[in-house]
C-alpha cells in the first residue's frame, strides 16, 4: 500500500484536490499525490500515488497527455473538411495563455501539440469531436477557442476527457472512487485483499517505460542514503544506455530503489572494472528496507578494531602505537605525498625570498632617484605646518608656547 499507484476515472464536479483528499481518507494512508490537475468538469485518468510513490508525482505531471474533446462552434460552416485542416494546423508548438479561471498565472506560454485528429462532426449540433496529444500543461479549452477562431465562426469546449496521463492509459486497470471504497471496506471486513490488490498498483507500473540496472542486495541501503551507484555494486544493466539518460535502479526481485542519471553507457559498463555508474535523481525505496553493507570489508573492519585498542586515534588517525604493516596497506599515499608536500614548501620559501630582495632593490632605486625631489618635499611639509600654526586660535598657541 505504501508503495501504491491507483489509475482513477476522475469523476466529474469535484476537483483533483478534492478527489486525492477523499482518497487519502479512505485509504487511512499519510500522503498522496496526483499526476497533473484536471478542472473540475474534465473526467478521466487521474494518476493517484499513495506514500513513497508520491516522490515520482513530479515525474509524472510533466508526461504528456492525451485528450478526447467536444469543441461545440457558434454557427454552421460551409464544409467539414474546413474543420479538419483547422484541427491539423494546430499541431506544433503554439502559443497559449491560460483561461481566466485557472490554477496558474495568465501568461503567454508555448506549449507543444503532439498529433491531433477530428473524429467525427455533427452539422446539425454545429459540435465537432477530436482527439489530442499533447505537452503537460496544454489547456484545450484554449485550444478550442484557437479552432473557432481559425474557423471563423468562433468556438468553445463543450466537454473533455483525458484518456491518457503519462504511462497509463483509460485501458490500464482504470478504477473508480467507488471501486477504492468497496476495496478497503471488503479489507476491513473479511481481511481479504485481493479487491484491493487490484485497485492499488505497485509504483513500478509507472517506471516501466525507464531503462533498468540491476543492483546486488549489498549496495541497496547505500543508495537509499543518497550514495552514488558505483561499478562493484552492478549486476546487470539494459542495452543502449546512453549518458545523462534517466534510469531506474532496481533490485534483483524487481523492486524501484531509486531513479537516477547514467554516468556512463552501456558498453562502458560490460568493459570497466571502477567508477561511478549513475547519480541518484529520486529515491523512491525507504532506508533501512534492506541490511547495512558498507564498512564490513576487511580493512574497515580492522580500522575498528585498532581505534577500540587505542592502536588509532577516535577519527582513525595514525598515533605512535599504530602498527607498521596497517601504515602500510592505508598510508601509502600519504607517505608518498610527503616528500612533494616537502618540496613544494622549499620552492615557495625560495620565491619568497627572490620576491623580498627585489622588492628591496626596487625600493632602494626608488630612493636615489627620488633623492632630489625630497628637499622640495620637506620644504613643502614646513610650509604646512607654519600655515596651520597661523590658523590656529591665540589661545592654542599661547598653551604650546607654554609647554
Amino acid at each position: 500500500m505504501h508503495y501504491g499507484v491507483i489509475n482513477l476515472d476522475k469523476p466529474a464536479n469535484p476537483s483533483s484536490h478534492e478527489v486525492v483528499a477523499w482518497i487519502k481518507r479512505m485509504l487511512r494512508v499519510e500522503k498522496t499525490g496526483h499526476s497533473g490537475t484536471l478542472d473540475p468538469k474534465v473526467t478521466g485518468c487521474l494518476i493517484v500515488c499513495i506514500d513513497r510513490a508520491t516522490r515520482l508525482v513530479k515525474a509524472q505531471q510533466s508526461a504528456g497527455k492525451e485528450y478526447v474533446g467536444i469543441v461545440r462552434l457558434h454557427s454552421a460552416i460551409e464544409n467539414e473538411t474546413k474543420l479538419y485542416k483547422a484541427v491539423e494546423t494546430l499541431t506544433g508548438a503554439l502559443f497559449q495563455r491560460p483561461p481566466l479561471i485557472a490554477a496558474v498565472k495568465r501568461q503567454l506560454r508555448i506549449r507543444t501539440i503532439y498529433e491531433s485528429k477530428l473524429l467525427e462532426y455533427d452539422p446539425a449540433r454545429h459540435l465537432g469531436v477530436f482527439w489530442v496529444s499533447c505537452e503537460a500543461g496544454t489547456y484545450v479549452r484554449t485550444l478550442c477557442v484557437h479552432l473557432g477562431l481559425l474557423v471563423g465562426t468562433g468556438g468553445h469546449m463543450q466537454e473533455l476527457r483525458r484518456v491518457r496521463s503519462g504511462i497509463l492509459s483509460e485501458n490500464q486497470n482504470l478504477v473508480t472512487m467507488h471501486d477504492i471504497l468497496d476495496a478497503q471496506y471488503q479489507y476491513d471486513q473479511s481481511k481479504d485483499e485481493t479487491y484491493l490488490r487490484r485497485v492499488v498498483m505497485p509504483l513500478e507500473v509507472v517506471l516501466t517505460n525507464y531503462k533498468r540496472v540491476v543492483v546486488k542486495d549489498s549496495a541497496v541501503n547505500a543508495i537509499c542514503y543518497g550514495a552514488k551507484l558505483m561499478i562493484p555494486g552492478l549486476l546487470r544493466f539494459a542495452d543502449d544506455i546512453d549518458v545523462n539518460d534517466e534510469i531506474v535502479m532496481i533490485t534483483t526481485k524487481g523492486e524501484a530503489i531509486a531513479v537516477g542519471i547514467a554516468q556512463m553507457t552501456t558498453s562502458v559498463m560490460a568493459t570497466v572494472d571502477h567508477g561511478v555508474v549513475a547519480k541518484i535523481k529520486r529515491v523512491v525505496m525507504e532506508r533501512d528496507t534492506y541490511p547495512r553493507r558498507w564498512g564490513l570489508g576487511p580493512i574497515a573492519v580492522r580500522k575498528k578494531a585498532l581505534i577500540k585498542e587505542g592502536k588509532l586515534d577516535k577519527y582513525g588517525r595514525k598515533n605512535d602505537q599504530t602498527p607498521a604493516d596497517y601504515l602500510s596497506l592505508t598510508g601509502a599515499a600519504n607517505t608518498s605525498a610527503a616528500p612533494l608536500i616537502s618540496e613544494v614548501k622549499v620552492k615557495s620559501e625560495v620565491k619568497a625570498e627572490k620576491k623580498s630582495s627585489e622588492e628591496v632593490a626596487q625600493n632602494d632605486e626608488e630612493a636615489e632617484e627620488g633623492g632630489d625631489d625630497s628637499g622640495e618635499k620637506k620644504k613643502k611639509k614646513k610650509k604646512k605646518d607654519k600655515s596651520d600654526h597661523s590658523s590656529s586660535p591665540p589661545t592654542k598657541r599661547t598653551k604650546i608656547e607654554k609647554a
